[in-house]
């Protein structure tokens, strides 16, 4: 999609191929913590001085109708990865909705500014391309912050190289390169206001817990919020056995198979609730907000 994700995903690539062979291995599923917690430290400081206080400006005078209009606008041009990778997994429920969706709010719902395909019952399908590859049995690999965009992956990380080379989800707007960057600047801030209130929800090292937040998340959502308990374990195992590490202490929980992470309820994860409607009040914020958050905190 832009030119500068680009550089910055093959510029992190680089970081870490000149790093990890001075990083000890230190938890399961997270060989390369050093160079991992120096990124969080990174990202932490660019969001400290940049980008959280301009979301909070943001948050302040912008109305929560419009916010949400925001939101879905976004949302709305994210329809188009759905479709690509809806159909690339097989899956043709997801593929038509998907498709529908964004056929419906880009002309009812005025570019998507409102979520018209929501209100007729049509469910939104989040895929990426990082899950597509998971989908056919591509391994997660270890664990990886990555400049600026935060907690990922190597497969994730790939996924995103993938996605921002050849899926420019901004082409039908007919936008100049300006016009691209200035959305781009739009949709980093709406996100990290929308995630201003999931600071309050780390607790203890935060560091470890966005790192094990994003990778259960990941798990569920490759296997659409229900996978088999061993087939997660076996997966977090082999982020460290496919790169020839000796796996440590394991950081994931007992409850890995708690359905909160994957249904679809009145309620999300954390008990807040969330609301349908193509404008209404701001969403509650879920444990995948806080994991695609990354380092950001107070």
């Amino acid at each position: 999609m832009f030119k500068v994700m680009r550089t910055l995903l093959f510029g992190s690539m680089l970081l870490l191929v000149q790093s990890c062979a001075q990083v000890p291995v230190e938890t399961k599923g997270d060989p390369w913590e050093g160079f991992n917690r120096s990124m969080f430290a990174f990202n932490d400081a660019v969001d400290g001085a940049i980008l959280k206080p301009v979301a909070k400006g943001y948050k302040a005078v912008t109305p929560t109708p419009v916010q949400k209009g925001v939101s879905n606008f976004f949302s709305n041009l994210g329809e188009i990865g759905n479709i690509a990778n809806n159909l690339l997994q097989g899956k043709w429920d997801g593929t038509a909705s998907s498709t529908f969706r964004f056929l419906i709010n880009s002309t009812a719902g005025w570019f998507g500014i409102f979520d018209v395909a929501s209100e007729l019952g049509l469910k939104e399908y989040d895929e990426d391309f990082g899950q597509t590859l998971g989908y056919w049995g591509v391994s997660s690999g270890p664990y990886l912050v990555l400049p600026f965009f935060g907690p990922s992956t190597v497969r994730d990380g790939s996924g995103l190289v993938v996605t921002y080379t050849y899926l420019d989800e901004t082409e039908s707007l007919n936008l100049n390169q300006d016009e691209k960057l200035g959305l781009l600047a739009l949709d980093v801030v709406q996100t990290r206001a929308r995630l201003l209130n999931a600071e309050g929800m780390i607790i203890g090292d935060r560091y470890s817990f966005i790192r094990d937040v994003y990778l259960q998340s990941r798990a569920y959502d490759v296997y659409d919020g229900n996978p088999p308990k061993q087939q997660v374990n076996k997966e977090v195992n082999s982020a460290d056995d496919s790169w020839g590490d000796e796996p440590a202490e394991d950081s994931w929980g007992d409850d890995s198979t708690s359905d909160s992470w994957g249904d679809d309820s009145a309620t999300d994860s954390w008990g807040d609730e969330t609301t349908t409607d193509s404008w209404g009040d701001e969403s509650a914020t879920t444990q995948e907000d806080i994991s695609s958050e990354s380092s950001w905190s107070e």
